[in-house]
């Protein structure tokens, strides 16, 4: 007789999952939280954010893309969804938004419970590190598809502001400054050359490298940084006039998407930051060029912020009173062509 799991779906397995991941779950609760998993929607209450004038919501989407291969070959699945919650709340923290909530998306060849459980908790020590709530997902098992031991994942988050407080780049003027904030290391960009030149296999990810001081694997699975706690304890000090995570694209893509309309351009100051020795290894490995490593991969940077040059030391000091490593890496200046270009 034919059934369900004949076919390769495991519905027990499924609901072994769910025991598992509930417990992780359970550490990202926050003020808003209605719901807890198992339900058909994630319920979250605004409630608390009855004294903003025009309350917007934020909302930003993401995957960890071929990262997932060195997983893979280290059989290691606890820090990737750390990965999957850093892209979409950087990205939203960028508008100055304040992130509310996570829903995740498992899609494996097979459910595996116990590695379903170590990808759950790596996505709720991010909601952690994020203050924002796992509210719900769906984890979906197609045989066929995926192979047994392959899955993807994404999210997506929602955050909050009051409409009067949207960071868009629209202030940013001529002799304005550009500060970067270090970055973990790759982040979740670039994989697919990294992979080329690196060959991340299972034969090679637990070999040693002393650039590095640790394994290939280690490095290369190294969580992305979260900067929300970061980014939000400064614009309640400091007046920032744009923000920028520094993902897919690199400096190039990315830098001029915090820019206003206006005809100003971003001078990045190439070597005005310390470069961490993943990237460096990368370049004298596959022979690339600067300009193309700046296009590729973040170089150490992994979210950066306009300001006025007044706020500038202020800035720096906050920034570093917040933990982090901070550096002055370019400027705004006139230019009818605007983008960005590298000095």
């Amino acid at each position: 007789m034919n059934n369900y799991k004949l076919s390769g779906v495991d519905v027990e397995a499924g609901y072994q999952a769910v025991d598992i991941i509930a417990k992780h779950v359970k550490t990202t609760k926050r003020i808003g939280s209605l719901s807890g998993i198992g339900g058909f929607a994630g319920l979250f209450s605004l409630a608390q954010f009855k004294h903003m004038d025009e309350p917007v919501l934020a909302s930003g989407t993401d995957g960890v893309g071929t990262k997932l291969k060195i997983a893979f070959a280290m059989d290691k699945h606890d820090t990737v969804g750390i990965d999957c919650v850093a892209y979409s709340v950087n990205d939203i923290i960028c508008t100055g938004a304040e992130p509310l909530y996570f829903l995740d998306y498992i899609a494996a060849g097979k459910v595996v419970p116990q590695r379903v459980g170590e990808i759950v908790k790596g996505i709720a020590e991010g909601c952690v590190q994020a203050n924002c709530a796992l509210v719900g997902g769906e984890t979906a098992e197609m045989p066929g598809f995926y192979p047994d031991d392959e899955y993807d994942l994404a999210g997506t988050a929602v955050g909050i502001i009051d409409k009067k407080n949207i960071i868009d780049g629209s202030k940013i003027v001529q002799s304005d400054v550009i500060i970067g904030i270090a970055s973990s290391g790759l982040h979740s960009n670039g994989y697919s050359l990294v992979r080329k030149l690196l060959d991340p296999t299972r034969d090679n990810v637990g070999k040693h490298v002393a650039e590095f001081g640790r394994t290939l694997g280690e490095e290369l699975l190294e969580p992305t940084k979260i900067y929300v706690k970061t980014i939000l304890g400064l614009i309640n000090a400091i007046e920032v006039k744009g923000i920028c995570n520094i993902t897919g694209g690199g400096f190039l893509e990315n830098i001029p998407r915090m820019l206003p309309e206006s005809a100003v351009q971003a001078r990045l100051r190439v070597g005005s930051w310390p470069i961490l020795p993943v990237f460096s290894y990368l370049q004298g490995i596959g022979n690339v060029g600067s300009v193309e490593m700046h296009n590729i991969f973040n170089m150490g940077i992994g979210m950066a912020i306009v300001v006025s040059e007044a706020n500038v030391d202020q800035t720096l000091q906050k920034l570093h009173a917040l933990g982090e490593s901070a550096f002055v890496i370019g400027d705004i200046v006139n230019n009818a062509d605007g983008g960005m270009i590298y000095a």
